[in-house]
C-alpha cells in the first residue's frame, strides 16, 4: 500500500491493525486517549544517520542544528544531545526548554526576526551562537556586549540574499527581497562595520530560504551571493556559515517517494566548496538546519471519529481534533493523507473529507481522498505529523493540547502529558 510509505520506519499491518515500534494504535488510545501524537525515534534516528552520512563529503567541520520550531520539548531536547547536534531556539522561551534538558550553550544557537529585550539577555547568558537578524538587534546587541564580555555568544549576521526556493505557499518562503527575514547587502556592511567599531567578534553568515522545498537548484545561486559577501567582509581562516534548512517531506501518497537528503546536502557541500575554491575563501564550518526532514514523518496524529455526515457527494469524517492541535492546513493549505487504525483490508469505496470539532469552515485537516467506509467510533490516523504541528497549537474553543507519546525499543513512554482544564484556568484571574 502507497500510502503506508508516508508512515514511520517501523510501521507495521497485524491483524489488520496498525502497529508502530511494535505498539498497537489501539492500545496506545487505550491508555492515553485521543488525539494522540506518537514519535517513533527508530524514524529520527534514521534521518540523522542519512545527514551525517551526507555529510561526510564535506572536507572540513561541520554540524547539524535542530530546528527546534519544527517542535520541541524537553524529551526532544534530550533526543538531540544523543546525536551531538545543535539546537536552533526562537526566544527565551525555546531557550528554557533548551536549558531545562540540560544542553550545554555551546550547542544552542538562537534565531529569532524580533527578539525583545528579554530574549537577547537569554541569549546572552544560555546561548553559544547568536544570529542577529537587523541593525537594531545588533545595536541593543552591542550594548549587551559591553556590558557582559565574558563568555558572550558568537554573533553571525542573517543575510537576505532575495532568492526564494519553490514552495507549496508563500507563507513558507522566506529568502526574497520582500521577506520581513533578515538584512539586506547593505546593511550587512553596516552590521559589519558596527561590530568591528565595538570589537564585537563575527563569526558567521546565515540564510534562509523557505520551507519545504525539493528542488535544491535554487541554494546555489543563493551560496553564491552570501560567498561574495564573506569575501568583501574578509573573514579569515575560521568562520562559520549556514545555509539554512527547509529540505521536504512527502505529506501524501502523491507527493511520494520523499526528497533524498542525499541530494539537499550534496548540493550545498559542492556549492560551498566550488564557490570558495573560487573566491580563495578558506571553507568555513558548515551548518545545516533541517527541521522539518528529520521529525516530520517519525510523528503520527491518531484520533476518533465522532460524526459522519452525508452532504451531497461529499462524506465528512468528523474526528476529535483539527486545526487546534495542527493548523498548518488552514494556514497554507497543507496536503495530508490518513489510514483507519484497523481494517485496513477494507477497499477504499469512498472519498472523505477530515474535519475537526472546531467553529471555522477552514477546520480541515483533507479532502477528497480515497478511503475505506469507516463507522462512527474508529479510529483514524494521520502521518507525517511531526512537524508544526504541536509547537503551532492552540486552544482554540477551549482545545487542551493533546499527549505526546515516545516510542522505541523499550516500549512506550508519555513526554507531553495531555492538557487540563486546570492549566486553561491557570491563568485567568477574577475582575
Amino acid at each position: 500500500m502507497k500510502r503506508l510509505s508516508l508512515f514511520p520506519n517501523t510501521t507495521k499491518i497485524e491483524h489488520d491493525t496498525l502497529i508502530i515500534c511494535g505498539k498497537s494504535l489501539i492500545d496506545l488510545v487505550d491508555e492515553y486517549g485521543t488525539p494522540l501524537y506518537i514519535y517513533d525515534r527508530a524514524t529520527l534516528d534514521a534521518a540523522i544517520a542519512e545527514y551525517k552520512s551526507a555529510l561526510q563529503n564535506y572536507p572540513a567541520p561541520s554540524d547539524i542544528t535542530y530546528a527546534g520550531k519544527a517542535y520541541l520539548c524537553k524529551a526532544i531536547a534530550q533526543w538531540t544531545q544523543e546525536h551531538n547536534l545543535w539546537i536552533d531556539c526562537t526566544g527565551e522561551d525555546e531557550l528554557a526548554i533548551a536549558a531545562a534538558a540540560r544542553v550545554t550553550r555551546e550547542r544552542i544557537l538562537v534565531h529569532g526576526v524580533n527578539k525583545s529585550d528579554a530574549d537577547l539577555r537569554a541569549a546572552s547568558e544560555q546561548a553559544g551562537t547568536l544570529v542577529i537578524d537587523h541593525l537594531d538587534e545588533l545595536g541593543r546587541t552591542i550594548q549587551l556586549f559591553l556590558k557582559h564580555k565574558s563568555n558572550f555568544p558568537n554573533a553571525w549576521l542573517r543575510f537576505q540574499p532575495g532568492l526564494a526556493v519553490d514552495t507549496h505557499h508563500a507563507h513558507t518562503q522566506t529568502g526574497q527581497f520582500t521577506s520581513k527575514f533578515g538584512m539586506t547587502l547593505e546593511e550587512v556592511f553596516e552590521a559589519v562595520e558596527l561590530c568591528k567599531r565595538h570589537s564585537l567578534p563575527l563569526e558567521g553568515i546565515h540564510f534562509h530560504q523557505g520551507s519545504n522545498f525539493r528542488d535544491p537548484a535554487p541554494l546555489k545561486l543563493a551560496i553564491d551571493r552570501a560567498l561574495d559577501l564573506v569575501k568583501q567582509i574578509g573573514f579569515k581562516d575560521s568562520w562559520h556559515f549556514s545555509p539554512g534548512g527547509g529540505w521536504s517531506v512527502a505529506y501524501h501518497e502523491d507527493e511520494l517517494p520523499n526528497p533524498l537528503i542525499q541530494d539537499y546536502v550534496n548540493a550545498v557541500v559542492e556549492s560551498t566548496v566550488r564557490g570558495c575554491q573560487q573566491r580563495g575563501l578558506a571553507l568555513p564550518h558548515l551548518h545545516l538546519e533541517p527541521g522539518r526532514s528529520i521529525i516530520a514523518r517519525a510523528g503520527v496524529a491518531i484520533y476518533r471519529v465522532g460524526a459522519i455526515k452525508q452532504r451531497g457527494e461529499r462524506t465528512w469524517l468528523l474526528i476529535d481534533g483539527g486545526m487546534a492541535d495542527n493548523p498548518r492546513r488552514a494556514l497554507y493549505g497543507a496536503k495530508y493523507s490518513a489510514l483507519p487504525v484497523t481494517g485496513l483490508s477494507r477497499e477504499m469505496t469512498e472519498r472523505v473529507s477530515i474535519g475537526g470539532p472546531y467553529c471555522e469552515s477552514g477546520d480541515v485537516i483533507l479532502e477528497d481522498l480515497p478511503f475505506p467506509k469507516v463507522e462512527v467510533g474508529e479510529l483514524i490516523a494521520v502521518p507525517v505529523s511531526g512537524a508544526y504541528h504541536l509547537s503551532m497549537s492552540s486552544n482554540y474553543n477551549g482545545a487542551r493540547r493533546p499527549a505526546v507519546v515516545w516510542l522505541d525499543g523499550n516500549g512506550a513512554r508519555l513526554i507531553q502529558r495531555r492538557e487540563t482544564i486546570d492549566d486553561l484556568m491557570a491563568r485567568d484571574l477574577s475582575l
